[in-house]
C-alpha cells in the first residue's frame, strides 16, 4: 500500500513540476497556491457537472434518490477508509494495507444489499397485501 501511495505521490509531484514549467515557459508566474487554485477549481467544477448530470438522470428513476444516497455514501466511505489507512501509516498504529480499505468498502456494500433485501421484502408484502385487498373488494362489490 505504501508503495502504491508513494507512486501516486511521485506522479502528482512530477505533474506539478511539469505544469509549473509549462506555465513558466508560457510567461505565467504561477505560485504553488495559484496552481492549486486553477487545477482544483477545474477538477472540482468538472466533477460537479458530471455529478449534476448523473444526479438529474438518477432522480427521474423510481429509486433514484436511493441511488443518489448510495453513491454519495459510497464516495464518503472511500474517503473515510483511505483516510483511516493513511492515518494508520502516519501513526504506525495498525498496518496500512490496501485490502483493509477494500474489505471496509465491502462491509458497506454488504450492509446496503441487506437493506435492499429488507426493502424488497417489505415492498413485496405491501404489493401482495394491496392486491389481496383489491381482490376482496372486487369480490364483495360483485356479489
Amino acid at each position: 500500500m505504501k508503495e502504491g501511495i508513494t507512486l501516486i505521490v511521485e506522479i502528482i509531484n512530477n505533474l506539478h513540476d511539469m505544469l509549473i514549467g509549462i506555465t513558466s515557459d508560457l510567461g505565467f508566474t504561477l505560485t504553488d497556491k495559484d496552481l492549486h487554485f486553477w487545477i482544483m477549481g477545474i477538477i472540482g467544477i468538472s466533477v460537479f457537472f458530471f455529478v449534476y448530470i448523473v444526479s438529474k438522470i438518477l432522480s427521474k428513476l423510481k429509486f433514484g434518490i436511493t441511488a443518489l444516497a448510495f453513491f454519495y455514501t459510497l464516495t464518503f466511505m472511500f474517503v473515510l477508509v483511505f483516510a483511516i489507512e493513511i492515518q494508520q501509516a502516519i501513526t504506525n498504529r495498525g498496518q496500512m494495507e490496501f485490502i483493509d480499505a477494500i474489505v471496509g468498502l465491502w462491509g458497506y456494500i454488504v450492509f446496503f444489499l441487506i437493506y435492499i433485501g429488507f426493502a424488497a421484502i417489505i415492498l413485496l408484502i405491501k404489493y401482495f397485501y394491496q392486491k389481496l385487498s383489491r381482490n376482496k373488494k372486487e369480490t364483495v362489490e360483485s356479489e
